[in-house]
Parts: structure tokens; C-alpha cells; sequence
């Protein structure tokens, strides 16, 4: 793949993260036992990032979402807590996928996503409110966390599958990293024994 190629990629991800972090804050909170508690449907496009592109890449959609999300209608405040969560979910996945195919799936990835950005915005809570006690609603985030990063992982899962030009960027990539190249064989093995 070429370098325009791979930026043109990297920006229409970042920009779809956007869209999605957008609409996500303009509906109400689904949760209503769990007050702050979203979705973390931009998780999807981190996690396609994460199965397309290389690290450094990777990386890039994460930050260009966080920012430009951030000055589109963010505060300072906002931008705190997305980057804790954002970025310890973000490192979290990509441990947890060195695992391989074999022990986890990519819900699993994202059920762990979504548990580790509940605890990065409390922890920036904590450190805010410079109180431990607001990590006393982990365990309510948690449950949210992990029913949440499954629709994720279930909706980035059906776009990595479906989606030509995703599979055509994980198929390129595959090429040059050993654990991308474990993961692309595993979901061809998996849609051969589906049909």
C-alpha cells in the first residue's frame, strides 16, 4: 500500500471516529443506573485501527479523534478524561491482542477496552477530585464496560469481515506483522467453517 493510500485510510478513520463521538454525545445516556456511562461506539474504528494498521498508525486515528473530537465541542475537562480512558483502553487492546487468536477473540479485546476506559476516567476523576472514593463506581462502570465493548466488538467484527476494504488493509498489513498475519488466517479459518 502506498503512502497516500495509507494516509487517506488513517484520516477517513479518524474522521468516521469523530462522527461517531458526535452523534454518541448528542443522545442521552442509555444507562440510566450508570449516569455518564455511554456506549463507546468509537471504539470500533480503535479496534479496526488496531487490526489494519500498524502500531504507529494505529496510534494516529487515536489521537486525531481525541483532538479534533475535543475542538468540535469538548472542553479541557472532557479532553482529560477521553484521553485517560481513551489511551488506557487503546494500550490495554493491543496487550491483550498480543494474545493471539488462539486464547482471544476480538470481543474479548473489546469487552477489556471497555473495562480499561472506565478505569482510566476514574482514575483522571480521582486525580481531579483528588478523592479515591469516585473509584466506588467501578464496579457499576464495569458491568456497563463489558456489555458495551461487546456490541463494539461485535459491530467491529462484522465490518472487518464484510467490509472489502478493511480486509484489503488488514490483508496488506498482515504482510509485514507476524501477530496481524495470525489474526487475518484465524478469521479466514472462521468464515470457511461459517459457510
Amino acid at each position: 500500500m502506498n503512502k497516500n493510500k495509507r494516509l487517506i485510510y488513517i484520516s477517513l478513520l479518524a474522521a468516521q471516529g469523530v462522527v461517531i463521538t458526535m452523534l454518541e454525545r448528542a443522545i442521552p445516556f442509555p444507562f440510566a443506573f450508570a449516569p455518564g456511562a455511554k456506549l463507546g461506539l468509537a471504539n470500533i474504528i480503535t479496534l479496526l485501527a488496531i487490526f489494519t494498521l500498524p502500531y504507529k498508525d494505529s496510534l494516529k486515528v487515536v489521537w486525531m479523534r481525541l483532538l479534533i473530537s475535543t475542538l468540535l465541542g469538548g472542553t479541557l475537562s472532557t479532553f482529560l478524561y477521553s484521553f485517560a480512558g481513551a489511551f488506557l483502553s487503546y494500550g490495554g487492546m493491543l496487550l491483550v491482542r498480543l494474545l493471539g487468536p488462539k486464547r482471544v477473540s476480538m470481543i474479548g479485546i473489546s469487552a477489556a477496552g471497555g473495562i480499561l476506559h472506565n478505569v482510566g476516567q476514574l482514575a483522571m476523576a480521582s486525580l481531579i477530585a483528588q478523592s479515591f472514593s469516585v473509584m466506588l463506581y467501578l464496579p457499576i462502570l464495569s458491568v456497563t464496560g463489558i456489555f458495551s465493548g461487546i456490541a463494539v466488538g461485535v459491530a467491529a467484527n462484522y465490518l472487518l469481515e464484510h467490509v472489502s476494504t478493511i480486509r484489503q488493509f488488514q490483508l496488506e498489513e498482515s504482510a509485514k506483522s507476524k501477530l496481524t498475519k495470525a489474526w487475518y488466517e484465524a478469521s479466514l479459518v472462521y468464515r470457511e467453517e461459517k459457510h
